[in-house]
């Protein structure tokens, strides 16, 4: 019996080839869609599951907060000293490690000299946590060595080549002669950090380097991400609410009153280790992280567009109703139950959804490099080879088949045989409501889409155009090494020679970066200095960094070479002024302030400008000008003329004065575009399923309009006869469905709206929701919808009326 259902289905795929190829199509895109969005769902979920012991793994963290409760500060690395005191002072916690990274590191080998950004300490106990899978030496043995490193295999063939570099001598940051003591295989992508070079954590004891006394006693350095093991099924919960007591017992500052107590001011939390990547949005995150909100989006998307793939076959079905209805009038008349009918229906629906199913993985394996290079991502389609991810594949095709199918089925299987095979056959208004109500959503969806694309796009628009209140173009950064300090003014000097170099300057941070700096700030109160709980960001900087990014000057001046007591002066930015309580720039000049213990004046006050991305407010900053060092960061500002002899220029300069440190800069505005990339990412996705599911949408409309003018034929012919003009019967039958396109704006509106506006509360400076971009959005829509129905319209009203009524 199927087999003769099989069979039939494919007769009935090849006599009406077009309608199947649409059916057919419209399927493998929608499961193509489903199967790419499913690839990157189940690869977001998967971050750091496959690393030993992850259910039991838990990163401490830590925030800063004032006598309110207000939280101005949440880090995803704690001080030194918290892992090994917790190891100390719960049995509980079974192990714990420590990463801490060297950022921007110069690695240099004979004539290879690079920078290299994936550089950490990190101690011996780094395998309790990560699966670190060695290639060659021992990975306990070679991080208890001091001055001793792991590389990658990667690392490992840029600087050897196919030599063997275990033992081999490397210099890092013109500083530190290490031993290569092994090779190890890189981290998953689906890892929430991956190191490139691990430094064992014992070289931090070097006095020269950090120190073992800083590493004990150092509470301020909040930049050593600290993992603990627990006990399997143990409620991180409960210790965790033993950590204010453990502040209060351990953390100690000079000078500090004997009631002090750390909590009252900071605190420690446990976060789960397999939650990071998606749940983890904290101020110093150790690499970007994905979003569940994102996860939950796609999820949607994948959900609607599957559905509109399954609408799109049931009225295309039912729109071929017509041209079996002999058929299925015949094989009543021979003895045919519905039953029968309806497996047949059914067969073919499932029967279509498998072929679908199959191309649509090939379809997807093709569209996978594109998807990888959009989200940055390695996802393969061998992420689905996994018995809880296939049952349900394989199980898919039969369910979309059967809801999909059910409908034309039933339908088609309740004609009447007397009826049909005179020729009559009616659906009646209500089979008719029910297909206009899956246009409906079928467009309320596309609607939906469309206005967040749009909207997205506009964001995205916004940021790039916004004044940031600083000037960012043809402004290079480099790292400003300690081995230039005693030289920098001859450096400076050197390249200003170059016509095409207008400054440069130095500072501990640049723009595009976050501002994570915070130190205590005092305020005048009769003869004394009184503490405030007020939140203000610091940066060091030297007299060149305003003039270098053009930020405007509110009131009084900058720093200048021309005063020698500037190092006891401050600027600040005009929020700072405000959260501090003076009434306006000019009455900030010449107030005496401290800030982390240094009395200080204010000699100037800068106008607010976006030194975060535009996700974040304008924070309070004070500018300090260091009596000597303390700066990490180099920026130079060009002219834009003669751009590639003038990096060539910095290049000789930079060789000339430090021979051995690598050469490496990037342009300011890519920095900030950096800052907009996942939604610039997510937009794309969002508009390419956009269209995708338009254009199923579309099919369905199709299907639909194929229906109804084929039960309008004679109408239509009596219509031409009377003298209709094919004008008069495009409009008569194109206005019906454009107003199916009206019900469903009405419908998507709001909750596009709400969508959006949820959207934008991510960024603190955003664009406004205009009315027009709906407006445009159901226009969008009623035009696609228009020219889809058009087609049929067309060639209903250009056909001869004579063979619509030669029967009657």
């Amino acid at each position: 019996m199927f087999k003769n259902y099989i069979r039939i289905s494919v007769r009935n795929l090849m006599k009406y080839k077009f309608i199947s190829f649409i059916n057919l199509f419209g399927l493998t895109v929608g499961f193509a869609c489903c199967l790419l969005i499913l690839s990157y769902i189940l690869n977001e979920v998967s971050f750091d599951k496959n690393q030993p012991n992850a259910n039991n793994v838990y990163r401490v963290t830590r925030s800063f907060h004032n006598d309110q409760g207000v939280v101005s500060l949440k880090l995803s690395a704690v001080a030194p000293p918290v892992g090994p005191l917790l190891k100390n002072d719960f049995p509980e916690v079974k192990s714990m490690t420590r990463l801490l990274s060297n950022g921007n590191t110069s690695f240099v080998f004979g004539d290879k000299k690079f920078f290299e950004t994936k550089v950490f300490f990190a101690d011996e106990n780094i395998g309790n946590v990560f699966d670190v899978k060695m290639k060659s030496g021992s990975l306990k043995q070679a991080l208890e060595q001091p001055f001793h490193i792991l590389i990658t295999e990667e690392v490992a063939k840029k600087y050897f080549g196919n030599e063997n570099p275990v033992n081999k001598l490397v210099r890092l940051d013109n500083q530190l002669n290490c031993t290569v003591a092994g090779v190890y295989q890189a981290f998953p992508s689906n890892t929430h950090v991956h190191p490139e070079i691990l430094i064992s954590f014992n070289t931090l004891k070097d006095t020269s380097v950090y120190g073992e006394e800083g590493l004990r006693t150092n509470w301020g350095n909040n930049s050593f991400y600290t993992y603990i093991t627990l006990p399997a099924n143990y409620d991180g919960k409960k210790l965790e609410a033993q950590l204010p007591a453990f502040i209060d017992r351990h953390m100690h500052f000079p000078g500090e009153p004997a009631n002090f107590k750390g909590s009252k001011f900071t605190h420690l939390y446990l976060q789960k280790f397999t939650d990071i990547h998606l749940n983890s949005h904290l101020d110093d995150e150790i690499e970007a992280n994905g979003d569940i909100k994102r996860v939950y989006i796609f999820s949607v998307i994948a959900f609607f567009i599957l559905l509109i793939a399954g609408i799109n076959y049931m009225n295309l079905s039912t729109a071929r109703s017509s041209l079996r209805a002999k058929e299925i009038g015949i094989r009543k008349t021979i003895g045919a139950r519905k039953k029968e009918i309806i497996w047949q229906f059914l067969s073919e629906s499932v029967f279509i959804s498998l072929v679908a199913l199959v191309l649509a993985i090939a379809i997807s394996a093709l569209a996978l490099p594109w998807l990888n290079k959009l989200t940055g991502q390695e996802l393969s389609l061998s992420i689905l080879l996994k018995w809880y991810i296939l049952l349900p594949l394989f199980v898919t095709p039969f369910l979309v088949g059967v809801l999909s199918g059910l409908y034309p089925a039933l339908f088609m299987s309740s004609f009447q045989p007397v009826k049909v095979l005179k020729g009559v056959f009616s659906t009646g208004k209500s089979t008719f409501s029910f297909r206009q109500v899956l246009v409906v959503f079928q467009f309320a969806v596309s609607i939906i889409l469309i206005i967040c694309t749009a909207i997205v796009f506009r964001q995205l628009k916004y940021v790039q155009e916004k004044s940031l209140g600083l000037n960012k173009d043809h402004v290079i950064t480099m790292s400003y090494t300690t081995a230039l300090a005693p030289q920098y003014d001859a450096f400076r000097n050197e390249l200003l020679r170059n016509p095409g170099i207008k400054s440069i300057s130095r500072s501990s941070r640049i723009p595009s970066g976050r501002l994570l700096d915070a130190l205590g700030v005092a305020l005048p109160a009769g003869d004394s200095m009184q503490p405030q709980q007020l939140d203000v960001k610091w940066m060091r900087i030297d007299e060149d960094f305003i003039p270098t990014y053009g930020i405007q000057m509110a009131a009084g001046r900058n720093f200048s070479r021309d005063f020698s007591t500037d190092t006891s002066s401050f600027v600040l930015n005009e929020a700072a002024v405000k959260i501090i309580g003076w009434k306006s720039p000019q009455a900030a000049l010449g107030k005496k302030v401290q800030y982390g213990g240094r009395l200080g004046t204010v000699a100037g006050v800068v106008k607010d400008f976006h030194f975060e991305s535009l996700h974040e407010k304008i924070v309070p900053i004070l500018f300090q000008l260091p009596p000597r060092r303390g700066y990490n960061r180099l920026s130079v500002k060009l002219t834009g003329q003669n751009l590639q002899a003038t990096l060539k220029y910095v290049e000789h300069v930079w060789t000339k004065f430090l021979p051995e440190t690598p050469y490496s800069f990037t342009f300011q505005d890519e920095n900030f575009n950096k800052l907009y990339e996942a939604e610039q990412k997510q937009g794309t996705l969002i508009s390419s399923f956009a269209c995708i599911a338009i254009f199923i949408a579309c099919l369905g409309l199709f299907g639909l309009s194929a229906f109804t003018i084929s039960q309008r034929v004679k109408e239509i012919g009596i219509r031409k006869v009377l003298g209709a003009s094919i004008n008069n019967i495009v409009q008569l039958l194109s206005k019906d469905f454009l107003k199916l396109v009206g019900i469903s704006a009405v419908i998507a509106f709001p909750v596009a709206w709400y969508s959006m506006h949820q959207w934008l509360q991510d960024f603190a400076y955003r664009t406004n929701i205009s009315w027009w971009i709906f407006a445009v959005s159901a226009a969008i829509a009623a035009l696609i919808a228009l020219v889809t129905i058009g087609v049929q319209a067309v060639k209903a009203a250009m056909a001869n009326p004579v063979n619509s009524l030669r029967t009657e």
